[in-house]
């Protein structure tokens, strides 16, 4: 009797290991699929068209933002969908925008919202 429990023990155990490592790997898969829609060039031009909605100068070398940067630690699933993502401007981590890309209903990457900080709002207003 002691001894099937001591084998059921030691199958629930390695079934719950197989769980977590297949957990593990799903969420692999999805922060490189975020990776890559985040580096796309469909993602970059949605960047670009929000930075020139802020600063119409934007990226010519005349306006407050020159260059940006994503922020690869900030790339995260957001819980109401899309990915959330925070770009770096002008190489200064405290003039930041961030933005959240979501699909549109023909498949097409959108702007879904986002904000940028005081420091960079204060540097537009000017």
């Amino acid at each position: 009797m002691k001894k099937r429990w001591i084998i059921l023990f030691g199958i629930v155990i390695m079934i719950i290991f197989g769980l977590g490592i297949k957990f593990y790997m799903d969420e692999e898969k999805l922060n490189k699929e975020m990776i890559n829609v985040v580096y796309s060039n469909e993602a970059k031009s949605v960047f670009e068209n929000g930075l020139k909605s802020l600063d119409a100068k934007a990226l010519t070398g005349k306006g407050v933002i020159n260059t940006y940067e994503i922020d690869k630690k900030s790339i995260k699933q957001n819980p109401m969908g899309g990915i959330n993502v925070t770009l770096h401007v002008n190489g200064d981590s405290e003039l930041y925008v961030f933005f959240t890309l979501n699909i549109a209903d023909d498949k097409k990457l959108i702007d879904g919202g986002g904000g940028n900080s005081a420091k960079l709002e204060k540097l537009l207003d000017n």
